[in-house]
């Protein structure tokens, strides 16, 4: 493929991988905080699909894009800010994982709320804060490999 389509498919997808994760931290985040258990076990439920959808293809995207072009580019592997981007996108990688399997639970958690008709459990709000303290990370570790995508710094 032509750099630029590789250039422009690896851009579209970071913006996916960011964005779907930043909307969905967001809505999902106060929505939990509303203690509306309907509109928890809706958005927590969208939530896991839009990482299914988004999120999950863009993770594949990302690495397979990112080294044809540090190949069709001629950066060595070894150059700092590459070794960086890799170390904090595995870091990213590490932090999301256990969150998509905490967003499944809470998922399955709003849902027998709203079914029994009581209050979101407090297993809920203890993985809540999990998912939060892993999320932030996550977030800071994205953040900073789009500055070493765009900058390559020497």
């Amino acid at each position: 493929m032509e750099y630029v389509v590789v250039k422009w498919l690896h851009i579209l997808s970071s913006t996916f991988l960011f964005g779907t994760g930043i909307g969905s931290a967001f809505y999902m985040l106060l929505t939990s905080l509303s203690r509306d258990v309907r509109a928890t076990a809706v958005v927590v439920r969208h939530v896991v699909l839009a990482d299914w959808l988004f999120t999950t293809p863009t993770i594949i995207i990302q690495p397979l894009t990112g080294f044809y072009l540090i190949h069709l580019a001629g950066y060595p592997l070894t150059s700092r800010w590459i070794m960086w981007t890799i170390a904090l996108y595995l870091l990213a990688g590490a932090c999301w994982l256990p969150v998509v399997w905490l967003q499944i639970r809470m998922r399955g958690f709003a849902q027998d709320a709203v079914k029994a008709g009581t209050e979101l459990p407090p297993i809920y709000w203890r993985y809540l804060r999990y998912w939060v303290l892993l999320g932030i990370p996550a977030f800071l570790a994205l953040v900073v490999v789009f500055y070493l995508m765009v900058a390559k710094p020497a």
